[in-house]
Protein backbone atom coordinates (compact mmCIF):
# COMPACT_ATOMS: atom_id res chain seq x y z
CA UNK A 1 0.00 0.00 0.00
CA UNK A 2 1.22 3.17 -0.63
CA UNK A 3 1.90 6.03 1.49
CA UNK A 4 -0.57 8.32 -0.02
CA UNK A 5 -3.31 5.36 0.06
CA UNK A 6 -2.39 4.05 3.75
CA UNK A 7 -3.09 7.87 4.60
CA UNK A 8 -6.28 8.38 3.09
CA UNK A 9 -7.12 5.35 4.92
CA UNK A 10 -6.32 6.02 8.25
CA UNK A 11 -8.41 9.81 7.78
CA UNK A 12 -11.23 7.60 7.17
CA UNK A 13 -10.86 5.75 10.04
CA UNK A 14 -10.21 8.32 12.58
CA UNK A 15 -13.28 10.11 10.73
CA UNK A 16 -15.47 7.17 11.01
CA UNK A 17 -17.01 8.30 7.64
CA UNK A 18 -15.82 7.70 4.19
CA UNK A 19 -15.41 11.59 3.38
CA UNK A 20 -14.51 11.21 -0.73
CA UNK A 21 -17.04 8.13 -1.12
CA UNK A 22 -14.57 5.82 -2.09
CA UNK A 23 -15.58 2.30 -2.99
CA UNK A 24 -12.63 1.16 -1.53
CA UNK A 25 -12.34 2.92 1.77
CA UNK A 26 -11.74 0.73 5.06
CA UNK A 27 -15.29 2.53 6.66
CA UNK A 28 -17.28 0.77 3.81
CA UNK A 29 -16.66 -2.65 6.16
CA UNK A 30 -16.05 -1.47 9.48
CA UNK A 31 -17.07 2.03 10.71
CA UNK A 32 -14.32 2.36 13.98
CA UNK A 33 -11.70 3.93 14.50
CA UNK A 34 -8.35 2.80 14.34
CA UNK A 35 -6.07 0.70 16.45
CA UNK A 36 -6.89 -1.74 19.50
CA UNK A 37 -9.26 0.62 21.35
CA UNK A 38 -11.21 1.21 18.12
CA UNK A 39 -14.56 -0.61 19.04
CA UNK A 40 -15.05 0.33 22.24
CA UNK A 41 -18.43 2.26 22.47
CA UNK A 42 -18.23 6.15 21.97
CA UNK A 43 -19.25 8.51 24.53
CA UNK A 44 -21.45 11.89 23.77
CA UNK A 45 -18.95 14.21 22.11
CA UNK A 46 -18.61 17.51 24.02
CA UNK A 47 -18.97 20.99 21.81
CA UNK A 48 -15.43 21.39 21.57
CA UNK A 49 -15.04 17.79 20.64
CA UNK A 50 -17.71 18.40 17.90
CA UNK A 51 -16.22 21.57 16.51
CA UNK A 52 -12.30 19.87 16.60
CA UNK A 53 -13.80 16.77 14.23
CA UNK A 54 -15.70 19.48 11.64
CA UNK A 55 -12.49 21.24 11.44
CA UNK A 56 -10.32 18.03 11.24
CA UNK A 57 -13.04 16.02 8.57
CA UNK A 58 -12.90 19.83 6.28
CA UNK A 59 -8.97 19.83 6.88
CA UNK A 60 -8.34 16.26 5.76
CA UNK A 61 -10.46 16.09 2.63
CA UNK A 62 -8.16 18.87 1.01
CA UNK A 63 -5.02 16.44 1.12
CA UNK A 64 -4.33 16.64 4.85
CA UNK A 65 -3.40 20.55 5.06
CA UNK A 66 -0.96 21.66 7.81
CA UNK A 67 -2.69 23.29 10.49
CA UNK A 68 -0.87 26.63 9.92
CA UNK A 69 -2.19 26.20 6.08
CA UNK A 70 -5.48 25.77 7.61
CA UNK A 71 -5.41 28.64 9.64
CA UNK A 72 -4.23 30.80 7.01
CA UNK A 73 -6.88 29.94 4.62
CA UNK A 74 -9.66 30.70 7.43
CA UNK A 75 -8.02 34.07 8.48
CA UNK A 76 -8.57 34.95 5.45
CA UNK A 77 -12.69 34.08 5.02
CA UNK A 78 -13.00 35.58 8.31
CA UNK A 79 -11.18 39.05 6.87
CA UNK A 80 -13.92 39.14 3.92
CA UNK A 81 -17.17 40.22 3.64
CA UNK A 82 -20.04 37.69 4.04
CA UNK A 83 -20.85 34.48 5.75
CA UNK A 84 -17.19 33.32 6.93
CA UNK A 85 -18.22 29.50 6.39
CA UNK A 86 -19.42 29.90 3.13
CA UNK A 87 -15.76 31.94 2.57
CA UNK A 88 -13.85 29.14 3.65
CA UNK A 89 -14.93 26.48 1.80
CA UNK A 90 -14.88 28.88 -1.09
CA UNK A 91 -11.08 29.51 -0.61
CA UNK A 92 -10.81 25.98 -0.70
CA UNK A 93 -12.74 25.25 -3.58
CA UNK A 94 -10.37 27.71 -5.41
CA UNK A 95 -7.11 25.86 -4.46
CA UNK A 96 -5.51 24.56 -7.81
CA UNK A 97 -4.76 21.32 -6.51
CA UNK A 98 -8.43 21.07 -5.97
CA UNK A 99 -9.82 21.89 -9.49
CA UNK A 100 -7.62 19.83 -10.38
CA UNK A 101 -9.61 17.34 -8.92
CA UNK A 102 -12.62 18.36 -9.32
CA UNK A 103 -12.40 18.80 -13.09
CA UNK A 104 -11.16 14.77 -13.11
CA UNK A 105 -8.00 14.85 -14.31
CA UNK A 106 -6.56 12.80 -11.07
CA UNK A 107 -8.32 10.34 -8.78
CA UNK A 108 -7.76 11.94 -5.54
CA UNK A 109 -6.42 15.46 -4.16
CA UNK A 110 -3.84 14.03 -3.01
CA UNK A 111 -2.58 12.91 -6.73
CA UNK A 112 -3.57 16.59 -7.75
CA UNK A 113 -1.14 17.66 -5.36
CA UNK A 114 1.70 15.20 -7.05
CA UNK A 115 0.66 15.77 -10.42
CA UNK A 116 0.76 19.70 -10.20
CA UNK A 117 4.14 19.61 -8.29
CA UNK A 118 5.83 17.87 -11.02
CA UNK A 119 5.19 19.84 -13.51
CA UNK A 120 1.60 18.57 -15.22
CA UNK A 121 -0.39 21.57 -15.31
CA UNK A 122 -0.44 25.00 -16.67
CA UNK A 123 -2.89 27.89 -15.56
CA UNK A 124 -3.67 30.45 -18.46
CA UNK A 125 -1.23 28.77 -20.68
CA UNK A 126 1.52 28.87 -18.15
CA UNK A 127 3.46 26.22 -15.79
CA UNK A 128 2.47 26.19 -12.31
CA UNK A 129 3.52 23.48 -9.80
CA UNK A 130 2.30 24.88 -6.56
CA UNK A 131 -1.26 22.99 -5.32
CA UNK A 132 -1.80 25.70 -3.10
CA UNK A 133 -1.85 28.64 -6.25
CA UNK A 134 -5.23 30.36 -5.55
CA UNK A 135 -7.07 30.32 -9.07
CA UNK A 136 -9.88 32.93 -10.04
CA UNK A 137 -13.28 32.76 -11.73
CA UNK A 138 -12.46 32.60 -15.88
CA UNK A 139 -9.05 30.87 -15.26
CA UNK A 140 -8.11 28.32 -17.32
CA UNK A 141 -6.42 24.86 -16.19
CA UNK A 142 -4.99 22.73 -18.36
CA UNK A 143 -2.70 19.61 -18.52
CA UNK A 144 0.18 19.73 -20.56
CA UNK A 145 0.31 18.55 -23.76
CA UNK A 146 3.08 16.05 -22.82
CA UNK A 147 0.85 14.85 -19.82
CA UNK A 148 -2.09 14.06 -21.96
CA UNK A 149 -1.70 10.62 -22.40
CA UNK A 150 -0.49 9.23 -19.00
CA UNK A 151 -2.32 6.44 -18.50
CA UNK A 152 -3.28 7.43 -14.89
CA UNK A 153 -5.41 10.51 -16.58
CA UNK A 154 -7.04 9.18 -18.89
CA UNK A 155 -8.68 6.62 -15.83
CA UNK A 156 -9.25 9.42 -13.92
CA UNK A 157 -11.54 11.06 -16.25
CA UNK A 158 -13.29 8.13 -16.61
CA UNK A 159 -14.11 7.64 -12.85
CA UNK A 160 -18.01 6.33 -12.36
CA UNK A 161 -17.64 7.74 -8.83
CA UNK A 162 -17.66 11.31 -8.65
CA UNK A 163 -19.02 14.34 -11.72
CA UNK A 164 -17.43 17.49 -12.60
CA UNK A 165 -19.30 19.80 -10.54
CA UNK A 166 -21.13 22.72 -12.49
CA UNK A 167 -18.90 25.65 -11.25
CA UNK A 168 -16.07 23.69 -13.26
CA UNK A 169 -16.42 23.74 -16.62
CA UNK A 170 -13.60 20.35 -18.16
CA UNK A 171 -13.30 19.35 -21.37
CA UNK A 172 -11.72 15.92 -20.95
CA UNK A 173 -10.82 15.77 -24.76
CA UNK A 174 -8.95 18.64 -24.91
CA UNK A 175 -7.87 17.70 -21.15
CA UNK A 176 -8.80 21.83 -20.29
CA UNK A 177 -11.16 23.29 -17.40
CA UNK A 178 -12.22 26.67 -16.93
CA UNK A 179 -12.78 27.61 -13.18
CA UNK A 180 -16.64 29.31 -14.19
CA UNK A 181 -17.00 30.89 -10.33
CA UNK A 182 -16.46 30.19 -7.11
CA UNK A 183 -19.27 28.00 -5.20
CA UNK A 184 -21.51 27.75 -2.26
CA UNK A 185 -21.59 25.50 0.17
CA UNK A 186 -24.49 23.93 -1.53
CA UNK A 187 -22.93 23.64 -4.69
CA UNK A 188 -19.82 21.30 -3.74
CA UNK A 189 -20.24 17.77 -4.08
CA UNK A 190 -19.11 16.32 -0.69
CA UNK A 191 -19.65 12.59 0.11
CA UNK A 192 -20.45 13.58 3.48
CA UNK A 193 -21.95 16.07 5.25
CA UNK A 194 -19.44 19.16 6.23
CA UNK A 195 -20.28 22.06 8.83
CA UNK A 196 -18.15 25.20 7.75
CA UNK A 197 -20.08 26.67 11.09
CA UNK A 198 -18.62 24.62 13.06
CA UNK A 199 -15.17 25.21 11.91
CA UNK A 200 -15.71 28.76 12.45
CA UNK A 201 -16.78 28.13 15.94
CA UNK A 202 -13.92 25.90 16.55
CA UNK A 203 -11.27 29.52 15.93
CA UNK A 204 -14.15 31.83 17.35
CA UNK A 205 -13.38 30.40 20.96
Amino acid sequence: MSKRESSKHKIDRRMGENIWGRPKSPVNRREYGPGQHGQRRKGKMSDFGVQLRAKQKLKGYYGELREKQFLAIFEEANRRKGDTGENLVGLLESRLDAIVYRAKFVPTVFAARQFINHGHVMVNGQKVNVGSYRCKPGDVIEVRERSKQLASVIEATQLAERDVPEYIDADHNKMVATYVRVPALADIPYPVIMEPNLVVEFYSR
